[in-house]
């Protein structure tokens, strides 16, 4: 019997959270100036924000967020990793407005987590 998630959301924030690991959310919290609760603030309003822009992405069937992230393969870029990677600059600015901090270090923020969603997302498709 499979579990289902009450929240897919969360359950993806808390993946890419232990994706990420200690020491990078360390990382992310000197680059931001705060503590590791506001890293990990920061990081779910970023995965919330890429998870917002990728359901966007039309696919031939309307593919949920989780099949998506493999199209074209995820070892050679594939089409999410391109298209989450071409929203990473509006995703930034987003971000860097409803949380106030620098545009600059959030952008950097958002090129660490695109490639631990994405991860994440990769390992969810091939667990199906």
């Amino acid at each position: 019997m499979s579990e289902v998630d009450e929240n897919p959301l969360l359950s993806l924030q808390d993946d890419v959270l232990h994706e990420l690991g200690d020491d990078r959310i360390g990382d992310i919290a000197g680059l931001l100036g705060t503590d590791e609760a506001g890293a990990r603030q920061m990081v779910c309003t970023t995965v919330s924000a890429l998870s917002d822009e990728a359901e966007t992405v039309a696919t031939p069937h309307d593919a949920p967020l989780t099949g998506v992230a493999t199209v074209g393969g995820f070892a050679t870029g594939g089409l999410m990793a391109g298209l989450l990677a071409e929203e990473a600059e509006p995703v930034a600015a987003s971000v860097a407005r409803s949380t106030g901090l620098p545009p600059e270090a959030v952008s950097r923020v958002v090129e660490m987590v695109i490639p631990v969603e994405l991860a994440v997302l990769t390992k969810r498709a091939a667990r199906k």
